[in-house]
């Protein structure tokens, strides 16, 4: 009877590690899927804070352009005496 008891067991035993194998294999190829586009998200991102930041040093370029017409312009009114 105890032999029996063992057999059973040990059949539970290899049925649970069978059972907890599948489980890993699965959890693995999800935490692979799961990596492979948390990577693409994280380029994602990395390439729309690159866009911003040419947009915004694009911007300022544009306002150092203007700041230096309207020095000019300011010099030009004051040599002419129209200020």
């Amino acid at each position: 009877m105890t032999d029996n008891i063992e057999n059973i067991v040990i059949e539970h035993l290899k049925a649970l590690r069978g059972e907890l194998k599948e489980f890993r294999n699965k959890h693995d190829a999800d935490m692979a899927d799961i990596k492979h586009r948390l990577t693409a998200l994280e380029r994602g991102m990395g390439a729309v804070k690159r866009d911003a930041s040419d947009y915004y040093e694009g911007q300022v370029g544009q306002q150092i352009t203007i700041d230096r017409l309207s020095e000019r312009l300011d010099r030009i009114e004051r040599r002419l005496e129209l200020t």
